[in-house]
This record gives structure tokens, sequence and C-alpha cells, in this order.
């Protein structure tokens, strides 16, 4: 099928899905398309803290006007809503079933962040179709149309969906912690990103530091072996240095930037979410859409 064809295709789709949901039931005025920064913050392995730090920096972002939407695309063990003592009636499995409109799922988080929730335990929704895809991203591309940053917390590693969640953002941010394991999955991660998503940029956050000389250190590691083995460039945004008071945070649900806004790693996260803030987007889509629709359009989704 000829390209421009198949996309004016997926466009139409977004169109009539966002005419049938009512578009976003938020009191912003809305946006011309392509606005809306959507970045992804993802890990190649693990227990890094990347759900601790989307949910920080969106409040961060939040703090300096920025109206921000969280995805959390780990479909089948989401937690954001856990880390931040939510408790939702429905999340994105009920959208994906028909059963709620996306608008309807969305939940009130700390400093006016919106949140959408993933489901938890639920194996079907850890291997999307194809069509599960263009339904969640169709929905997606109406609602944010209000908001400046929809952040999307992808889950762990080089599944076939997270790939294709950073696939479609402007920006990936990759994060990684001073354990050795995850310098080589997160290598893994921009590997296949590079090979079989052509993706040419990506930022790296380093969490847990114990200083930004370790932060920096790391970077160069790990920018070292990518531009001598990978067709791919890596940006050092900066890290969030080691904190006890994050772990103190988690325990009563709650942020840390929120709890302790003067502790170190608060710090960290506001000049991180400065950067994130007036950062220009090296990709962005093409046509009326907010994302990067081009791997539907070359089939590249499963």
């Amino acid at each position: 099928m000829n390209q421009k064809v198949t996309e004016k295709k997926v466009i139409n789709l977004s169109k009539r899905i966002g005419d049938k949901e009512g578009m976003s039931i938020q009191k912003y005025p809305k946006k011309n398309k392509n606005d809306t920064k959507v970045i992804a913050i993802t890990s190649g392995k693990g227990g890094v803290g990347k759900t601790s730090i989307v949910a920080n920096l969106g409040f961060a972002l939040s703090k300096l006007g920025k109206k921000v939407l969280i995805l959390d695309a780990d479909f089948g063990l989401g937690n954001l809503d856990v880390l931040l003592g939510l408790a939702p009636k429905y999340n994105l499995s009920h959208v994906i079933s028909g059963e709620r409109r996306i608008q309807e799922i969305i939940l009130n988080g700390p400093g006016n962040i919106k949140i959408l929730p993933a489901s938890s335990g639920i194996q079907e929704l850890t291997q999307l179709t194809k069509q599960q895809k263009i339904q969640v991203f169709t929905k997606l591309d109406t609602l944010i149309d209000s908001v400046d940053i929809l952040l999307i917390d992808t889950a762990a590693g080089i599944s076939t969906d997270v790939l294709d969640f950073n696939a479609t953002a402007h920006e990936i941010i990759v994060v990684v912690s001073p354990d050795p394991t995850s310098l080589t999955d997160a290598y893994a991660l921009m590997k296949v990103l590079s090979l079989k998503y052509s993706e040419k940029h990506c930022k790296l956050l380093v969490n847990q530091a114990a200083n930004d000389q370790e932060g920096r250190e790391i970077y160069r590691q790990l920018n070292l072996v990518a531009e001598r083995f990978l067709d791919i460039s890596i940006e050092y945004l900066g890290c969030v240095m080691f904190d006890e008071k994050v772990k103190k945070s988690v325990k009563r649900q709650k942020i840390v930037i929120e709890l302790y806004p003067e502790t170190k790693a608060s710090k960290c996260f506001e000049m991180i979410a400065k950067r994130m803030s007036s950062m220009q987007a090296l990709k962005l889509p093409d046509g009326d859409s907010n994302f990067c629709w081009k791997h539907l359009v070359q089939d590249k989704f499963a």
C-alpha cells in the first residue's frame, strides 16, 4: 500500500476516534498539533528508579508552569498510581477493551499533574496487537492537545511495546544507575533503537549517583561505547544524587520533591526539569499528529 495513503488513513482514524471520544475533558484551550512535547522515559533494566523519576520530574515541570500528563505505559505491571498513593477505579485496560473512554480514567496527581494509569497483573496487555497500539495512540493523540508535556513511563527492557512507545516520542530519556548491569542493559536498549528503529539521539539521566562527577563518568563510559559501535548520539541530561529521603517518600507513597523539597534529590529534579523545559526536540512528527507515526506507516508494529 502507498505510504501516503496509509499515513492518511492513520490520521483520519485519529480524527474519527477524537470526535467519538468528545476530545479532552480538561479546561485548557486546545493547542495546535505538534505543540505538545512527547518525552519517553525508559530503561534497559528494571529497578533503576525510573517511575519515581517520571513522577518527580512531572511535578517539577508542573511547578514551572507546564501542563503535564503522565502515561504509565507498563501495561502489565503498572505501578505509578501505587507510588503516588492513588487508587484508580479504571485504567488503560478498560479503554482498550472499550469499557471506558480515555478521558474517564484520568487521575489528578500531586502538583496538578494528570495521570493515565496502567493495569497490573494482566499478561495479555504485555504484548499488544497492532490494532490495540493504533487504538491507544489515536486516543492519546486527541487527548493531549491541551497539555504541554506528555511523559511516557515505559516498562523496562527491549520488548516490542517498550521500543514502540520510545519510537513514537519526540525525545527519549534513558535512565541508568551506577550498577554495571544497568549500563549494559541501557546499551542493549540503545542498540535496538538505533538498528531497528533508526533512532539517532537520546538523553541519559543517571539516578542514585554519589555526585555529579560520578554521573558524568557513567555518561562518558556509555557514550564512548555508543560512539564506537552505534549510530546514535547521547546527551547528558544530568543526575539525581543518592538520597535516603527518596526511600522514605516512597514508603509514604509520596514523591520526594513534594515531601522534602529542600533535599538534594529534589534540587536535582528541579535542575533537570528546567533543562527539559527549555530543550528543543530533535525529532518531530509529520502532519497533524502529536506522535511520530512513521513506524505505523512503515508497518514496524508487531
